[in-house]
C-alpha cells in the first residue's frame, strides 16, 4: 500500500477542529464528499469498533488505535459490511486489511495544522488523491465559523405567559437548571436591547457553581431574544406563537470545552424543565 498525505492550516483552535471532526452532525457534513449520506458508528475511544456506512449499509469497519483528544485520531481498517453485517475477509479485502487512517492536530497561536496520513491501494489512489483536498477544506470551511447548535420544545401555554416566565427573575429562579440537584440563587434581567441579565447557578450541596450571563442585541417582546454572553458567543430564543401553545426554538454557539453532545443535552434539559415549570403554572 502507498501512504497519502493531507494537510491544511484551519484558523481555529484544535478543540474545535476536534468538534468538526468527530461530532456525529459536522461529521456527516465532511464526509459527504465521499459518498452521500455517509456516516459513522462508535463512541470514537481507543479500542473501540468503528463502523463507516453509507445510506445502503454498505462500508467497512475498523479499530480506534488511537485516541488522544485534540491530538490524534487513528483507525485501523479491518474489512468490508455489506446491509449493516460484517463480511469474512477474502483475497480483495486482505490486500487492504490493516491499513492506517490518521488524523493529527497540532495547534499553535490560534491556528490548527491538520495532517492526515492514510495507507491506500494503489487503485484508489487517484480518488482519495481527489476527495481528501476536497473533504479538509470543507473542515476548515466549519471550522472557521461558529458551530450552532439548535434545540426546540412545544409548551402547553400562550406566548404572553411564557414570556413572562421566561424573563422574570422570580420565574427564572425555578426554572433555569438542567437537574435537580441544581439552582439558581440569584437573577437578574433588563430586558432591552443593550440591557444586561445574570444568573448564578450552583450545585445545591455547595460543590459548586458559575454565574452565567450577556447583554441583549437585540429584543421584540413575545418574539425574540437575541444576546451575546460573556465569552462572545451569540444566542437567538424564537418565541413562536401557535394558538394557546408557545414553540422556543434556541440557537446558540457551542463553547470547545465540552462536546457538542454534552452541550445540547444541558441546554435542553432546561428548555425542558422551563417547559415543565411553565406548565404547571400557567
Amino acid at each position: 500500500m502507498q501512504k497519502l498525505d493531507f494537510k491544511i492550516n484551519i484558523q481555529a483552535s484544535a478543540a474545535k477542529v476536534w468538534q468538526v471532526l468527530w461530532t456525529d452532525a459536522l461529521y456527516r457534513k465532511w464526509t459527504n464528499v465521499f459518498h452521500e449520506g455517509s456516516y459513522a458508528v462508535s463512541d470514537f475511544q481507543q479500542g473501540s469498533k468503528v463502523l463507516f456506512l453509507g445510506p445502503e449499509g454498505g462500508g467497512m469497519y475498523s479499530e480506534v488505535t488511537v485516541c488522544k483528544p485534540k491530538e490524534e485520531m487513528s483507525f485501523t481498517h479491518l474489512g468490508m459490511v455489506k446491509d449493516f453485517k460484517e463480511l469474512p475477509l477474502d483475497e480483495e479485502t486482505k490486500k487492504w486489511s490493516g491499513g492506517m487512517e490518521r488524523y493529527f492536530l497540532t495547534e499553535e497561536n490560534g491556528t490548527t495544522l491538520l495532517h492526515i496520513s492514510l495507507d491506500s491501494v494503489e487503485e484508489f489512489k487517484d480518488y482519495f488523491s481527489e476527495t481528501f483536498p476536497k473533504a479538509i477544506n470543507t473542515i476548515k470551511e466549519l471550522a472557521e465559523q461558529p458551530i450552532l447548535i439548535t434545540i426546540e420544545a412545544q409548551v402547553d401555554a400562550p406566548v404572553e405567559k411564557v414570556w413572562e416566565f421566561w424573563t422574570l427573575p422570580k420565574h427564572i429562579m425555578q426554572w433555569n437548571n438542567a437537574a435537580d440537584d441544581w439552582h439558581t440563587t440569584k437573577a437578574e434581567n433588563d430586558v432591552r436591547a443593550g440591557g444586561a441579565f445574570s444568573s448564578r447557578m450552583e450545585a445545591k450541596d455547595g460543590s459548586f457553581g458559575f454565574d452565567f450571563g450577556g447583554v441583549y442585541d437585540e429584543v421584540k417582546p413575545n418574539e425574540l431574544l437575541a444576546y451575546t454572553l460573556g465569552d462572545g458567543r451569540k444566542v437567538k430564543i424564537l418565541f413562536g406563537q401557535q394558538g394557546n401553545q408557545t414553540k422556543i426554538t434556541e440557537t446558540f454557539g457551542a463553547e470547545e470545552q465540552n462536546t457538542i453532545a454534552l452541550q445540547e443535552f444541558g441546554w435542553q434539559s432546561i428548555l425542558n424543565n422551563f417547559k415543565k415549570y411553565a406548565e404547571a403554572n400557567k
